[in-house]
């Protein structure tokens, strides 16, 4: 199973997403993908077993991932303060992964509807997903 994380900024949801992904399944290939290096460099030293930098790299992880996971603004075109290129979210949106976006209302993008849940269960029901994803 190849897992793909995306996440920009300093990386913090990219980091909590690699280290709960890689401790709930062991035998799974955890790449992360940061919008910049900070991100990447935080996703690297919370586990992940390859990493990459910037929008080429998006695009080619795109191609070979089982799942992607990162924050809704993955799949917006300029959000994340421009991190995300309308490159990168063509990419994502193409990809023939399941997508497990999470509803982050941040930078002028509200998911209405969505209530303000805690990051830590949001990263519980990531987990759950990808545990349903792996078993079907």
């Amino acid at each position: 199973m190849n897992i793909i994380i995306i996440d920009g900024h300093g990386g913090g949801l990219g980091a909590q997403l690699v280290a709960a992904i890689a401790k709930n399944f062991s035998t799974a290939t955890v790449r992360a993908v940061g919008t910049n290096s900070t991100a990447t460099v935080a996703m690297i030293k919370a586990g992940a077993s390859e990493a990459a930098t910037g929008e080429n790299a998006v695009v080619v992880a795109c191609k070979t991932a089982d799942i992607i996971v990162g924050p809704i603004g993955i799949v917006i075109a300029d959000s994340m303060l421009g991190e995300v290129t309308p490159t990168m979210a063509v990419a994502v949106g193409q990809s023939r992964a399941k997508r497990l976006l999470i509803p982050i209302n941040q930078c002028d993008n509200t998911i209405v509807g969505i209530a303000n849940t805690p990051v830590s269960k949001l990263l519980q029901n990531v987990v759950a997903l990808i545990k349903n994803e792996i078993d079907n």
